[in-house]
């Protein structure tokens, strides 16, 4: 990761991800931006407010799609990791993350 990207994180924490998964979610991204690009267009372009809001459900399902990846890998390596080291306030940042994620 850039010193760059480093600087942008809203958090303190960083994770180097293994180059599959970060492949994997930086094309899932690329494919959520296309469809949002689309959305833009068709209301640009006065699309019918139904087919719109079709392409919109398919953007909520893309961006959990991404959610459950980005947890699962975090479940299996970060959380294990902090558990397996004693670290029980992983369990509690979860929690809170699930919470967020189920608004």
């Amino acid at each position: 990761m850039s010193d760059e990207n480093k600087q942008m994180c809203c958090c303190h924490k960083m994770k180097e991800r293994p180059p599959e998964e970060y492949t994997r979610l930086i094309h899932r991204l690329n494919r959520i931006e296309g469809q949002i690009r689309g959305i833009r267009g068709m209301v640009e372009r006065s699309a019918y407010c139904p087919d719109i809001l079709t392409q919109s459900a398919a953007v909520t399902a893309a961006i959990n799609a991404f959610n459950k990846e980005l947890l699962a890998s975090h479940i299996r390596t970060c959380v294990a990791q902090d558990i397996r080291d004693g670290n029980d306030a992983t369990i509690d940042e979860l929690v809170a993350t699930l919470q967020k994620l189920m608004k």
